[in-house]
Formats: structure tokens, sequence, C-alpha cells
């Protein structure tokens, strides 16, 4: 039997996306600037009296209804979409962090500490930094190129926590959905105890990773050998900015500081606690069935795509943009702004919902069901 030359054609690759879908999705993922631009336009915009700083703080408020209200996004990303539109989304994104504490820090240099405006400026700005720069940091970290990885790490050396880096690339990725991994919220385990039980353990593994890599586990805190560490490099730039700011522009604006990076973090480990709580990772590889997702437009958009976390385990290096909606992933009850709010202050609603959406799908302790039948 006769093979046609046609039948031996390679398929045929999927055309470049056109110019106005780039531009559609493009503006779509501008909805990332709002926090940013908020926080940028409040502070230059000090002092507010206190009755006209509160009410900056609305877009906060209506960011969490907005998103509890978001229709849900499963369209699938275009293939061949162009790449440059969306990374210089990103270095916009990282000049905005290191603007917005320059002036934070002139401000209430100039204006002073104790002041209603003070307290809203290191809200808005602990805000942006846990949703806007410590996203864009995990999507840097994650690039392959060094440059971008170091810009990363600059971005999180501004809140205080460059580690992060080394435990969540070669620390949770690998881990994720055991009980070896410090970052996976265990079934039934409240955010107080998780974050208590967190923060200290993901420092420990990512010391542990360095000092590893470099030879000895358990070596001593006066081995030479440390001075390679990441961690140590990274404790040693973080805390060098801060000491500078108290020690050139005063306690005031070193301990705005200081708070909008503990804001970040909390904000950081609210998500960490319910992207992957109470699963347990039945698979050597990890399966799209080991992170939560949430299909709202909302959070996709505005937090360049982080809301995609099952395919992001999956495929680490896949920029924002083309991160695939996978319908077998266990689905949050809403967008990462109103899941960040039910963890903090209405836990226990958020605990009773997810245990019943477990034994829903048959995940987490709950998966031997699955099993059985």
């Amino acid at each position: 039997m006769s093979v046609s030359p046609a039948t031996l054609e390679a398929p045929a690759e999927p055309q470049r996306a056109s110019a106005l879908e780039t531009a559609r999705i493009f503006g779509m993922h501008c909805l990332c600037f709002v926090l940013p631009v908020t926080a940028l336009a409040f502070l230059l915009t000090e002092p507010h009296p206190w009755y006209l700083a509160l009410p900056w703080f609305g877009v906060v408020v209506a960011s969490v209804e907005i998103d509890k209200r978001s229709r849900a996004e499963r369209r699938q990303p275009t293939e061949r979409l162009a790449t440059w539109p969306f990374d210089a989304m990103l270095y916009v994104l990282v000049a905005f962090q290191f603007v917005i504490l320059g002036v934070m820090l002139h401000a209430v240099r100039a204006n002073g500490f104790w002041r209603a405006d003070t307290l809203i400026a290191g809200l808005l700005v602990g805000i942006n930094s846990g949703y806007s720069a410590i996203v864009v940091a995990h999507e840097l970290i994650h690039r392959p190129s060094r440059r971008l990885q170091r810009l990363g790490r600059a971005l999180l050396a501004t809140v205080l926590y460059e580690h992060f880096y080394t435990e969540h690339v070669r620390g949770h990725h690998l881990r994720v959905g055991t009980p070896a991994d410090p970052a996976t919220a265990r079934f039934g385990e409240t955010f107080h105890a998780f974050y208590r039980r967190t923060v200290a353990a993901q420092f420990r593994s990512a010391w542990r990773l360095e000092a590893k890599r470099l030879g000895d586990e358990d070596m001593k805190l006066t081995d030479r050998r440390l001075l390679h560490s990441r961690v140590v490099q990274g404790l040693a730039a973080e805390w060098t900015v801060a000491l500078a700011i108290l020690g050139l522009l005063g306690t005031g604006p070193f301990l705005l500081y200081v708070g909008q990076a503990l804001i970040a973090i909390r904000l950081l480990e609210a998500v960490n606690y319910f992207e992957h709580w109470g699963l347990v990772r039945s698979e050597k590889k990890v399966t799209a069935m080991d992170s939560w997702d949430t299909e709202s437009l909302f959070t996709l958009y505005t937090l360049v795509g982080l809301s995609r976390h099952a395919d992001h385990h999956a495929f680490a290096t896949r920029p924002f943009q083309q991160l695939r909606h996978r319908d077998e992933s266990p689905k949050l009850p809403y967008g990462y702004f109103g899941m960040v709010d039910m963890v903090l202050f209405a836990n226990r609603r958020f605990r009773k919902a997810m245990t019943a959406e477990l034994e829903r799908t048959r995940l987490g302790p709950y998966a031997n069901n699955r099993a059985a039948q």
C-alpha cells in the first residue's frame, strides 16, 4: 500500500496569535496594575486627613467583593502568544514596587509616623507587596533566566523573605503534598497554627538546602562556606537595606518598611495555606490533584496567572499568560482575594467548606474512599 506525501507531512504549527488577540489578553492582564497604581497614587497625594485616607482602602475591599462574584474563566490560553508584552508587564510591576517603597519612605519621613494616613499607607503598600510584588517575584524565580531570577530575589528582599526563593523552588515544588513540605497545610490545620509552623520551618529548610548544596547539611555557623550560601547572602542584603533605612531615615520609616514586609509575608502564607490545604500526594510525581485551583477571572488577570496553580506545579517554568485550566484539579469556592479574606477572618468557615469539597472529590483524608469505589 502506497503512502501519499501528504500523509507524511508533519502537522501544521498553530498560527501566531493576532495582534488584536494579544492586545485583548494583555488588556485583561492589566488588572494587575490596580493595586500598585492605588498605592502609589495614595502616597503621592499625602498627607491626607483621616476621613479622606480611609476611603482609599475601599479599593482593597472592592477587590475582595468583585473576586467573590467573579465569573469563571475556563478558556485555555491562546497558542503562540507573543511573549514580550507580558515580560514588559513584569518589568513595570518590578519598577512599581521599588518606586512605591521609595515614595513611602520619603512620605513618612516628611509627614511623620503617628498619623492615620501612615497606617493606611502601610496597609496599602503591604497588601500591594503581598499581592503584587511577591506574586511577580514568584513568576520571576521560576524563569530559566538567571537575570530574571535575581530580579525576583531582589523583590523578595524588599519584604525580608529572600529565602523563599531557595525553599520554594528547590523545596516546596519537590515535596508538595507530603509531610516533608512545610508549606503544605495539613487537613484540619488552622491558619494561625500553620503560620506559626511554616515560617520558621521554611527558613530552616532553605538553610539546610543551601548547606547541603555547599557540602554539609549540618554545617556550623562558623563555617566559611556559609558565605556562599544564597540564604546568608539574602539575609545580609535585605537587612543591610532595612538597617540603612533605620540609620539614614529614622525609626518611623524603618517601622513602616518592616511593617509592610510583615503584612506581605502574612498574605503570602495565607495563599500558601489554601493552595494545598488538606491534600496528600498519592503519586511520586506531582499531579493536578495536588493543588487547589480557582476559576475566578478576576484573580487570573489581577495576579498574573497565579490562580492556575495546578498547571504551574506541572510546568513550573511556563509563563503566566500560558498557564492552562485543569478540569481535574480541586476548585476553591472563591478567587484568591476572597480566599485570603476567608482564611484570615472566617477560618472555621474556610475549613468547613474545604473539608466538604475534599469529601465530595474524595481527596486528602477521603482518598481511600475514592480507591474503594
